[in-house]
Formats: C-alpha cells, sequence, structure tokens
C-alpha cells in the first residue's frame, strides 16, 4: 500500500509540477490542493489518462474554514451558535489559517489501479464560485447542487444549479458556521388557513456541554491480595 501511494504521489508529480500541492497523506490516501483555474484541465487528465484512470467521482463536498485554527473546544463560551472547532495548534502557528473561507473537496477512485486521491480547490469571490465538472464525471450533477444548497458555493457552468435539499424559497446556506443552530424559521401546518405557513423559530437552542473524563481523575482499583 505504502509503494502503491509513493509511485502515484511520483506521477503526479511528473505529469503535472507545479500544479498541485502534496497535502497530508492519511490511511493510504493522498490530498493534493490545486488552484481553481487548473481544475477543469487537472481532472480531465485524471480521468482520461491511462496512468491515473481516475473514471469516477466517489463524492465533492464543501468545506466552510471559517475561524478554523483560531480556538480549541471552549466548552464554556457557547453560544447560539455553538462550540468553536477543535483544531490543530501546529497548524495554526504555521499559519493555515489565511486560506479561503471555501473550499471544495473532491474524493477520486481509479478502479484500474484500485487507488483514491483527494483533490481541494478553494474558492474565490463573493459569493464563492469554483468550475462545474459535470462534464468530466455526471455524478458532480446532485453533489455540486448539494454544496450549492449548504455552503452557497456556485458552481460556474452547472446545467441545473439550484437547491436540492432545503426548501423552496430557504434563505440561507444552513452548513456555513455563522448560520444559527436552530434556524430562522420554522413551519407548521395551518388548520384555519388550511395551508402549511412559515414563522420564526420558537425552540430554544439547547447547547450540550461535553463531559470530559481525565486519565488522571479516574479512580483504579486495587489489585486484589492473591490468598
Amino acid at each position: 500500500m505504502i509503494l502503491a501511494v509513493e509511485e502515484l504521489a511520483a506521477r503526479l508529480n511528473r505529469r503535472f509540477g507545479g500544479k498541485l500541492v502534496h497535502g497530508p497523506t492519511k490511511v493510504g490516501q493522498i490530498t493534493v490542493e490545486l488552484p481553481a483555474q487548473n481544475l477543469l484541465q487537472v481532472c480531465k487528465t485524471l480521468k482520461e489518462a491511462p496512468e491515473f484512470a481516475f473514471e469516477q467521482l466517489i463524492d465533492l463536498c464543501g468545506v466552510d474554514y471559517s475561524a478554523y485554527g483560531q480556538a480549541d473546544w471552549q466548552t464554556e463560551d457557547a453560544s447560539r451558535l455553538g462550540f468553536s472547532r477543535g483544531v490543530d495548534p501546529l497548524a495554526y502557528e504555521e499559519g493555515e489559517v489565511n486560506r479561503p473561507r471555501f473550499a471544495v473537496v473532491y474524493h477520486l477512485l481509479s478502479l484500474k489501479h484500485n487507488q483514491r486521491l483527494r483533490l481541494r480547490v478553494y474558492a474565490e469571490g463573493d459569493p464563492p464560485r469554483v468550475t462545474s465538472v459535470v462534464e468530466i464525471w455526471n455524478s458532480a450533477n446532485w453533489y455540486e447542487r448539494e454544496a450549492f444548497d449548504l455552503y452557497g458555493i456556485l458552481f460556474e457552468g452547472h446545467p441545473d444549479l439550484r437547491r436540492i435539499l432545503t426548501d423552496y424559497g430557504f434563505i440561507g446556506h444552513p452548513f456555513r458556521k455563522d448560520f444559527p443552530l436552530e434556524g430562522n424559521v420554522e413551519v407548521r401546518y395551518d388548520p384555519d388557513k388550511g395551508r402549511v405557513v412559515y414563522q420564526p423559530v420558537t425552540i430554544e437552542n439547547r447547547v450540550l456541554v461535553p463531559r470530559v473524563i481525565r486519565r488522571e481523575s479516574q479512580v483504579i482499583s486495587p489489585t486484589p491480595a492473591q490468598g
């Protein structure tokens, strides 16, 4: 497995040179980053070139890096937006938090070579946008609609970019970290009007504080004396 991953990394370096930036390799899967302007060219090569043959896109998702690397879990400072996220202190010290807020991650599979590859592209602009890869992998159609719906990332060239999970007329993007945990509105059936109506959210946000059991607080039972 290790040898196969090293061979794939070497092929990527030979073919693309400085177009790709290698990230961490975990559980036998390489992560590479590339500029948004090189996305289509690199993806077409990864699919069509026999040395790669990543003919299947198995997943595509959005990422919101807002406030990433700025705090560890702060259970006493929870707000209606929830807790801060667990972070890698080293990454914060090295300045990785200066990246753009939104990214799109692609998980590719090569059946021919039995290999996987993860691509990450940062979305630029406001609203954030990247080029659609539907013309390369048709399975990206619904994945890109999902990322648009939940994160507000626009995929230029998508044939039918509209919401796929939220309701008609939904405002905001629920997977963004600044979106309230309880939402903004709720729906209910109004028997007097005979239809479903929207109203301001009435539930109270209940934030649970995780219980942390530290090793030093555990009681170790003494070993019974041997008779």
